[in-house]
């Protein structure tokens, strides 16, 4: 059962942007839960484990993985059950699915996302 959506990935050449999204599939959590919940986007490259890109708190602290520092934005819309992950100057080694999670319990299928050089 699919519970979180995530949308925007693609095949893009480096130093290009995309930006990914994500929002529940249906009512399977409410406004008030997101309100109260940490967001995060999550990357696995091919061979390799799935690691923490960005994290969102319930009141919009932000941090990233070195390695996307100064390039990713992390955002969110409460209102929406939405978070988003701007992406920006991306490189090879961006290259990987996408996972989204809210509050540590839902995840989604991910967006594969695929940087060219």
């Amino acid at each position: 059962q699919v519970q979180l959506v995530e949308s925007g990935g693609d095949l893009v050449q480096a130093g290009g942007s995309l930006r990914l999204s994500c929002a529940p599939s249906g009512s399977v959590f409410s406004i008030a839960f997101m309100r109260i919940s940490a967001a995060g986007w999550y990357r696995q490259a091919p061979g390799k484990q799935r690691e923490l890109v960005a994290r969102i708190t319930s009141s919009g602290t932000t941090n990233y993985a070195d390695s996307v520092k100064g390039r990713f934005t992390i955002s969110r819309d409460n209102a929406k059950k939405s978070v988003y992950l701007q992406m920006t100057s991306v490189k090879p080694e961006d290259t990987g699915v996408y996972y989204c999670n809210v509050g540590q319990s839902y995840w989604g299928q991910g967006t594969q996302v695929t940087v060219s050089s």
